[in-house]
C-alpha cells in the first residue's frame, strides 16, 4: 500500500521534467506505489497543454488513488470549521487531500507547504 500522497504541483513539475522531483519520486517508488487525491487528478488535468495529453494520463494512472469517501469529507468539514474558528482559512480541495492524507496515515509530498497548516497531518516539503 502506499505511504506517501502526491500533491498535484509535485505531479505538474514531475510531469514537466524536474530532476529533484523525479528523484524523488524514484525513491519513493521504491517504498511502494505513489498516491494521489481524485482532486489532484483534476487540478493537473485542469492545465495539461495540447501534445501532453497522453504523458499525463499514463503518469496519473501509474498512481493509486484514494477515493474521497464518507468519512474523509465529514472529517474535512470539522477541520475546516475548527481552524475557521483559530482564524485559519482552508480551501475545501486542500482540505480534502490532508485529510485523506490524516485518515490513511500518508504523508503528503507538496511543494506548496503552505496550503496545508494542519498540525495532523505528515508533510515532506520540497
Amino acid at each position: 500500500m502506499s505511504k506517501f500522497l502526491i500533491d498535484s504541483d509535485v505531479i505538474i513539475w514531475a510531469l514537466r521534467g524536474k530532476k529533484e522531483t523525479i528523484d524523488l519520486l524514484r525513491k519513493i517508488q521504491q517504498l511502494g506505489v505513489p498516491a494521489c487525491s481524485p482532486i489532484s487528478i483534476v487540478e493537473v488535468q485542469l492545465g495539461v497543454r495540447e501534445g501532453e495529453e497522453e504523458e499525463t494520463l499514463e503518469f496519473l494512472n501509474s498512481l493509486n488513488v484514494y477515493n474521497i469517501d464518507k468519512n474523509v469529507a465529514n472529517q474535512t468539514g470539522e477541520f475546516i470549521k475548527n481552524y475557521k474558528k483559530k482564524g485559519i482559512t482552508l480551501s475545501v480541495p486542500d482540505a480534502l487531500i490532508a485529510t485523506t492524507c490524516i485518515l490513511n496515515d500518508l504523508t503528503l509530498v507538496a511543494y506548496n507547504k503552505k496550503h496545508y497548516p494542519l498540525k495532523e497531518l505528515k508533510i515532506y516539503s520540497l
